[in-house]
């Protein structure tokens, strides 16, 4: 079964896409990863979702055109996805999300937008969406949905193993020896380094490409202090966080507290070392020997050198080792989840969200043809083997 994958992350650049075809040889699924994408979104749409996103005020208005153009930029990124490998039987599109509603340690609702209307009309492919509300709905979280993904993947390592993802927000799955899974959100990725760099003009990109400025500065360890007596990061997992908490005037609040004036190179290193500390904990606490690691910030060198020397009994590898490349994991996970949905089984890790059980995900839009699933199976897969894709 060939399935398209995509999402818009927390960063909200772009739209990654995987195209990966599944088959299932008696209780391990196999995965061949056909082709990945990026496809940044125009820099004009990018600033208006950027103003549209909390703290700031927007309207409904403003809110429906988005949710548009972003269905419109998703389904040219599906069918230039098709073009190259042929017909998909499905795609999941994630979409974007624009509000994450936590209260009190409880999830309450969360909102993605990207009309799947528009991906179906274009490809005339079934497009399952809306996959984290069912979560919430039954108690959790809605995240971190990737750690049926991990947890897959994992499956038979010797000992605690952990999947960490650095995109906007950092989420961690930890599988122990007993394969027993967790998951959480830990706190701010790449959000507040991001936040900051496109705030301030530092790079044109609008992150620190390459991990150069972060390199360069010096960390404000009064200012790092203030940081790390955020709230959040005391809570208790299952947890789940995003950019309604981890943004600009987050940092902005913090150099007011410190009564620091830090900015530039500084404030970077500052917030990449925020990054390294409360991963870090969180990984040394999990008793992980082994940390496999995907998402932008995999290419920020400040960071990765960051986790080794904080973590020196633990492997740090990229997901790339697992046949997931770093930068497309997500999207593949979206795309495992459509899988599981098509063949009516549950998407989620239920000790991973906090939900009480696990759910089948997502709402289907039908395509140009009559809506045909696959004949349910019985049981989950009970391991996952990706082959990435080919060279060239």
């Amino acid at each position: 079964m060939r399935i398209i994958g995509m999402i818009s992350g927390t960063s909200h650049d772009g739209i990654d896409v995987a195209v990966v075809s599944f088959a299932l040889s008696g209780d391990a699924l196999h995965g061949t990863v056909e082709h990945t994408a990026s496809t940044p979104y125009p820099p004009e749409l990018r600033a208006r979702l950027a103003a549209a996103l909390p703290p700031a005020a927007t309207t409904m208005a403003e809110v429906c055109e988005l949710d548009t153009l972003i269905g419109q930029r998703f389904a040219e990124a599906a069918a230039a996805a098709a073009a190259r490998t042929g017909p998909a039987d499905l795609i999941v599109s994630h979409g974007q999300t624009v509000y994450h509603w936590v209260d009190g340690g409880h999830a309450l609702g969360t909102l993605q937008i990207g009309e799947p209307a528009w991906i179906a009309e274009r490809t005339g492919v079934p497009v399952l969406s809306g996959t984290r509300i069912r979560d919430i709905t039954a108690g959790g979280h809605g995240a971190p949905l990737v750690s049926l993904l991990d947890v897959l993947l994992l499956a038979g390592h010797p000992g605690t193993a952990a999947a960490l993802n650095l995109g906007g927000i950092a989420n961690m799955t930890v599988l122990d020896g007993a394969g027993r899974p967790a998951a959480h959100d830990i706190g701010p990725a790449n959000a507040l380094m991001d936040a900051v760099v496109a705030g301030d003009g530092l790079d044109p990109r609008g992150f620190d490409a390459g991990g150069r400025l972060a390199a360069a500065g010096t960390v404000d360890e009064r200012l790092l202090e203030v940081l790390l007596a955020e709230p959040y990061y005391r809570l208790p997992a299952p947890k789940s966080t995003g950019k309604e908490l981890f943004h600009l005037g987050h940092v902005r609040d913090a150099l007011a507290r410190a009564g620091r004036e830090t900015g530039g190179a500084d404030l970077v290193a500052t917030l990449a070392e925020l990054t390294v500390r409360t991963v870090a904990r969180d990984v040394a606490a999990s008793g992980a020997g082994l940390l496999v690691v995907s998402g932008g910030g995999v290419r920020n060198p400040v960071l990765m050198a960051g986790l080794r020397h904080a973590l020196p009994q633990v492997r740090v590898v990229p997901s790339d080792e697992y046949g997931a490349p770093a930068d497309d994991k997500e999207a593949i996970a979206f795309a495992l989840i459509g899988w599981h949905t098509a063949h009516g089984l549950p998407g989620t890790v239920p000790a991973g969200t906090g939900a009480l059980a696990a759910r089948v995900l997502g709402s289907l839009t039908p395509g140009a043809g009559p809506l045909s699933l696959p004949a349910p199976l019985p049981a989950p897969p009970r391991s996952l083997v990706l082959a990435p894709p080919a060279a060239g």
